[in-house]
């Protein structure tokens, strides 16, 4: 079930307050090429143990939300930087 636009449109990153938008398949690809190998890590220090079938990404592009069944899971320590 994906992410309704409309919540989107409203969503920002609970840190720094930049709104937010859908990652794009190459942003899910390579995350999930590193929850495969065991090197994802979230914010909170945790491994990743799931691939992301949809998820967000702040505006600097510089921090995933993952979503969790249509549901974004728009907290810090579940987040996961980019780069």
């Amino acid at each position: 079930m994906p992410v309704a636009d409309d919540l989107i449109e409203i969503l920002v990153c609970p840190e720094t307050h930049q709104p937010v938008r859908m990652a794009s398949a190459e942003q899910l690809e390579a995350i999930n090429a590193k929850v495969r190998d065991g090197s994802a890590r979230n914010r909170g220090g945790l491994p990743v143990e799931k691939e992301l079938a949809e998820a967000l990404v702040r505006e600097d592009q510089k921090v995933l939300y993952p979503v969790d069944e249509g549901i974004p899971v728009m907290l810090v320590e579940e987040s996961i930087q980019l780069g």
